[in-house]
């Protein structure tokens, strides 16, 4: 019986291992995160390219093809992001306000470590009653793969009801309420 469990400790380390080389490495994962208060639609893509992918990712960010990304192109990059994002609620399209980048080195997205974070933001004057807010991600390309989501809102007059996604999640949908202050 000694010998059995380090054996299954051995085997169980090597099942672990063997997950983690298999980890795919071959997308560009565009993650999203909506997060919503009564002043602002705030939304954050998370950009990760896959090793397998990363030399066309940072063909696109690196325009001059210099091997260093400069803020001019960290921006042109940042914008033709937000170009191929839509948001709305209740059916009116919100416009989307350039936010933070924040670009990882060539090194790490080479690597498939780097991630690009691009926060954008609209305004909204949001009072008691019923929405929908409807997101798409535009992106395009076999390696593009979707994720979203929306936070949890801070205050409680906010209320997510409902969320809805296509199977790849490059469109998303949230019904939601929201009460007068401090009601349910």
């Amino acid at each position: 019986m000694r010998v059995a469990v380090p054996v299954m400790a051995a085997m169980l380390l090597l099942s672990v291992t063997g997950m983690a080389q298999a980890h795919r490495l071959d997308e560009y994962l565009q993650a999203t995160m909506i997060g919503i208060t009564r002043q602002r639609v705030a939304v954050t893509l998370r950009l990760t390219p896959g090793r397998g992918v990363a030399p066309a990712v940072i063909h696109q960010i690196d325009s001059n093809g210099d091997g260093t990304v400069s803020p001019d192109e960290q921006h042109a990059y940042a914008t033709r992001m937000a170009r191929g994002l839509e948001i709305s609620l209740n059916g009116h399209a919100l416009s989307l306000r350039q936010g933070e980048a924040v670009f990882p080195s060539i090194a790490a997205m080479q690597a498939g470590s780097g991630v690009i974070v691009l926060q954008y933001e609209a305004t909204v004057a949001l009072k008691p009653g019923l929405y929908h807010l409807a997101y798409v991600n535009h992106a395009s390309g076999p390696d593009v793969v979707y994720l979203v989501n929306t936070l949890m809102p801070d205050d409680p007059a906010i209320h997510p009801r409902q969320q809805h996604r296509s199977v790849d999640q490059s469109s998303y949908g949230l019904e939601f309420s929201v009460t007068p202050q401090g009601g349910t």
